[in-house]
């Protein structure tokens, strides 16, 4: 192909050459790594950037890129092309007074970085278990709600590391446990492959699991199995305020 311009003929430095002086600076400045966020459209450049660090002799591994595709909003009204040039376009903030922050988040990773994203209004500003981060942080809360009631009637075990889990033999229970031991291995995956969806995911899996269970099987009252399902739902309600919390989105007690 054509060889980039990096400089203009009137001297000034096209955006190529204000990207390589960026990392090269950056480099300078004894990072170590890093990871540049962008759409897709700029991957010819990425290439270009990349090769003039390596030819400047910098690490191959210093410049690590995560592409995004395009974004589309849907309201109401159905699909709104968005288009800087006609000026129609959305603020960041503009959508964060519209369906909160906790769902503007959530929605923005729940899908993989390279799949086009559509992003629904009308079902992020639903409180129902349609909307999959009221989905996750519902869970959450019911069981803050379920140690509510037990520390009210007593029946909460004073340590809860220590519960005989014998009686936990329901499917849901032993399918919780052995989903709860993937959760450090779902996070590493989806830090190294910077995949935040994984854990999207994940916490929607356990949600699903729990809520179900949940309306099926009494948790209180019900002798040695009550101490265990609280252990059990301890170790849930940890792994959803953690996953949420590394999603940058709320765990509430009460909704």
């Amino acid at each position: 192909g054509r060889d980039p311009v990096l400089l203009r003929s009137d001297g000034t430095p096209t955006y190529l050459m204000v990207d390589i002086a960026y990392h090269l600076d950056k480099f300078r400045r004894g990072f170590d790594w890093v990871v540049d966020v962008q759409g897709a459209d700029h991957i010819e450049e990425q290439q270009q950037v990349k090769l003039a660090l390596r030819l400047l002799g910098l690490p191959e591994g210093f410049l690590s890129y995560c592409l995004h595709q395009f974004v589309t909003l849907k309201g109401a009204e159905g699909i709104e092309k968005m288009s800087t040039r006609a000026g129609r376009f959305l603020r960041l903030k503009d959508l964060v007074d519209e369906v909160g922050r906790d769902a503007t988040r959530y929605f923005m990773v729940m899908r993989k970085p390279e799949s086009h994203l559509v992003f629904d209004f009308e079902l992020a500003k639903k409180q129902s278990l349609e909307n999959p981060v009221y989905y996750v942080q519902y869970a959450h809360t019911r069981i803050a709600s379920v140690f509510r009631e037990a520390e009210a009637r007593g029946d909460m075990p004073e340590d809860l590391l220590s519960v005989d889990l014998t009686p936990l033999t329901e499917p849901e229970e032993l399918l919780l446990i052995r989903e709860l031991d993937r959760f450090p291995d779902v996070v590493r995956k989806a830090a190294y492959d910077f995949a935040p969806h994984l854990l999207c995911e994940y916490l929607e899996a356990l949600a699903g699991i729990f809520h179900p269970y949940y309306a099926r099987v009494r948790i209180l009252g019900q002798g040695a199995a009550t101490p265990a399902r609280l252990a059990l739902l301890a170790g849930l309600k940890l792994v959803l305020f953690r996953g949420l919390s590394l999603l940058g989105v709320r765990a509430p007690e009460q909704m």
